[in-house]
């Protein structure tokens, strides 16, 4: 039996390879694998680089989504041929695309549902495996005026100052606050400890006529309105 001669990429026909493809035909016409592939730049001694990116989109379910969520040391771990560079590249483009939708949402002139704030914190909360507590300040008009990151901490839960909210939107001279935090567990339901601290935050809003609209409570397909529920 003859041997098959496995070809790199940069011995496929010129319309085939990702770069010259993207050139030629634009980035529409360029699957997953091979954007994955033009960041990557390479693969290893028994795979091409969009064969390696085919291999890694395969493993989370083709879903860029799940793809997001990996670490680079997770990266690094399971797929050979992607080392710390390549790893820190894939992070760092997932990342960029967030950002990018973040800003875009961000534009959004009016906050006028649930809705446009689970828009606005779903690329920022999401994929944390850790619980972040944000409060978006918003103008008479309901417009945006600011969003901030007012606590952080572990999968079980976070510490949230009410002081440091109110501080925030008094100089932001906010006249409305939406608190929004993530549940890393998946599951969008408040707990006992949610429920006092929005509670509390209504209150301190009610006494510096600054008034909280809502708290929102985020995880990956789903979020929890308290405003929606009917218990603000």
């Amino acid at each position: 039996m003859n041997n098959i001669t496995k070809l790199n990429i940069k011995d496929w026909a010129e319309e085939d390879r990702p770069r010259e493809k993207m050139l030629l035909k634009g980035m529409v016409a360029l699957s997953d694998a091979e954007l994955l592939a033009i960041l990557i730049g390479s693969g290893n001694k028994n795979e091409t680089a969009v064969e390696l990116s085919q291999r890694i989109l395969h493993n989370v379910s083709n879903n860029l989504n799940t793809l997001g969520k990996l670490e680079i040391k997770d990266l690094i771990k399971n797929f050979k041929g992607i080392g710390e560079a390549k790893a820190i590249t894939i992070v760092a483009a997932l990342e960029l695309g967030k950002r990018r939708k973040l800003s875009e949402v961000i534009t959004q002139t009016q906050i006028t549902s649930s809705e446009d704030v689970y828009q606005i914190f779903h690329p920022v909360l999401a994929d944390l495996r850790h619980e972040e507590v944000w409060v978006l300040l918003l103008n008479r008009a309901n417009k945006v005026l600011k969003k901030v990151q007012v606590s952080k901490g572990g999968v079980a839960g976070t510490v949230v100052d009410i002081r440091m909210i109110m501080k925030e939107a008094i100089e932001t001279l906010a006249s409305g606050m939406v608190l929004c935090h993530n549940h890393p567990s998946g599951s969008a339901n408040p707990s006992g400890e949610d429920d006092t601290i929005t509670q509390k935050l209504k209150e301190a809003g009610r006494i510096m006529d600054i008034q909280l609209f809502d708290h929102i409570i985020v995880c990956d397909h789903s979020y929890y309105s308290y405003l929606d529920k009917g218990r603000l």
